[in-house]
């Protein structure tokens, strides 16, 4: 679906660096740079025994965020320490999200990653208690506006982020996965019942494999802000090869796809790991979601505007029109998240600080 971008050719065949021109690094290091995945892509390259192939300047990148990436790790680890510490004595058990999840189920998605923030969910009844013991022990609200209160609280699936005052982490509190206003409601209970458990962690859990798959496509494709498209799409593609060498994964997950009506998100994760990156996924497991796909006429637009945005935005990926493409989708997510009502004055809100910011 797109081999025209260094990074992608990179992730999807890695064996082709080995034909890589000194030119052709220096633009696949910015690429990965702006990406996200520079990390990512010398744990792939070492995988594949193909760091022997990597020019020495490009090296030296790949290797210093790789080191950088694994004080990410270290620092995260920690900080899921705390928090556990944090809200031991209120005896809720959080379930870790995305990117802390992959890594304290040390799985392969974890490896290479930068870690801005750490989401975790509790049971919607519980945030006043999770909200005031993280109180307690450090963290404050970074939205402090009147708007953004009352917008994350009334219609978003978490509370406004807290940033802890001495370390500066960022935690996000989900009670959701997506938000009060979006048509799909996925229940927020079965996914907390399904949790499995972090080894060596009394209160820490992570989604079952197959929510893990699920709220991942979730994240990515009802996502307006596509800069770390590809990192969000390469950690799909990793949870697919790992969870999907269970037979069981696949036959569960077009089934519990559509008890959490998530079948579209599913849909767009199939297609276009398998487009961009040639992930292995059994046929059968792509006819059972073909028919929850946009209609023919739809279909088309969004395979031509998904081409654009899931790379990294750097003027070497860029194809005709893709500030376009990623309006429109920035635009789509906001559509797919609130009503009409509501998301006119407040894409008109967000527009006006924009501009005053600017000014």
């Amino acid at each position: 679906m797109r081999d025209d971008c260094l990074i992608v050719r990179a992730f999807s065949l890695p064996e082709i660096v080995a034909s890589y021109t000194s030119y052709d690094w220096d633009v696949l290091i910015r690429q990965a740079r702006r990406g996200d995945v520079l990390a990512r892509l010398y744990f792939v390259l070492k995988q594949h025994q193909l760091l022997t192939k990597v020019p020495e300047p490009a090296l030296n990148h790949l290797m210093s965020a790789w080191a950088l990436a694994q004080k990410h790790e270290r620092d995260l680890r920690w900080e899921v320490n705390r928090i556990q510490h944090a809200l031991n004595e209120t005896e809720i058990p959080i379930v870790l999200l995305k990117g802390a999840a992959y890594l304290m189920q040390n799985l392969p998605a974890a490896q290479g990653r930068f870690y801005a923030d750490i989401d975790i969910m509790v049971p919607k009844e519980s945030l006043p208690v999770v909200e005031r013991a993280l109180l307690i022990h450090g963290w404050m609200a970074v939205k402090l506006d009147v708007y953004d209160q009352q917008y994350y609280r009334k219609w978003m699936h978490e509370i406004p982020p807290m940033r802890h005052r001495r370390r500066q982490t960022v935690i996000d509190v989900h009670h959701r996965i997506l938000p009060e206003t979006t048509r799909a409601q996925p229940d927020a209970k079965k996914l907390l019942d399904a949790s499995i458990p972090v080894d060596g962690y009394e209160s820490v859990r992570t989604l079952s494999p197959v929510d893990m798959v699920l709220h991942s496509a979730t994240h990515l494709f009802y996502e307006g802000e596509l800069d770390h498209g590809l990192r969000d799409l390469l950690d799909l593609h990793e949870l697919f090869l790992i969870f999907g060498e269970n037979e069981n994964f696949w036959n569960k997950l077009g089934e519990r796809a559509r008890k959490l009506e998530l079948t579209r998100p599913l849909y767009y994760a199939l297609r276009y790991t398998k487009g961009f990156l040639n992930t292995p996924i059994p046929q059968q497991s792509i006819r059972q979601i073909e028919t929850e796909g946009p209609n023919w006429l739809f279909a088309p637009l969004m395979d031509a505007l998904y081409k654009r945005a899931l790379v990294p935005v750097h003027p070497s990926c860029d194809l005709y029109m893709t500030s376009l493409a990623r309006w429109l989708l920035y635009i789509r997510a906001h559509y797919l998240r609130m009503p009409m009502y509501l998301l006119i004055p407040h894409l008109m809100r967000k527009a006006f600080i924009k501009e005053k910011e600017n000014s």
